[in-house]
């Protein structure tokens, strides 16, 4: 049995970035400041939860108000690692893969939110 969020392309994408959000905390520890780590992981964490919870909406609106938190949530992601990026905790080439990967998901984020009718 699979769920049909599983099979969205920007599920996928999520999934991806709080594989690599989580593993750049883990290995480096995200500079020691716990808060930081905490909040980022909650934030990216919450996007594909919402898309997933967003899938199991039988009402339009309910299901866009889950993909607008999954876009929120995304967006709170880029201040936290533009302040690893500034502390020179996350390399340049590191913070520019994660923002690539992220700007992608907001595009993907768009077009689910536009889909919904």
């Amino acid at each position: 049995m699979s769920f049909l969020f599983e099979n969205l392309n920007v599920y996928k994408k999520a999934m991806e970035l709080v594989v690599k959000v989580y593993a750049f905390c883990g290995v480096n520890g995200a500079g020691g400041n716990r808060k930081l780590v905490d909040q980022l992981q909650r934030a990216v964490l919450s996007i594909p939860l919402n898309i997933a919870e967003g899938q199991g909406r039988i009402h339009v609106k309910e299901k866009k108000q889950y993909y607008y938190t999954a876009r929120g949530s995304l967006y709170e992601c880029l201040p936290l690692i533009q302040v690893y990026a500034s502390l020179k905790i996350l390399t340049k080439e590191q913070y520019e893969k994660l923002y690539d990967l992220m700007n992608e998901i907001g595009r993907m984020l768009a077009g689910l939110i536009k889909s919904v009718k």
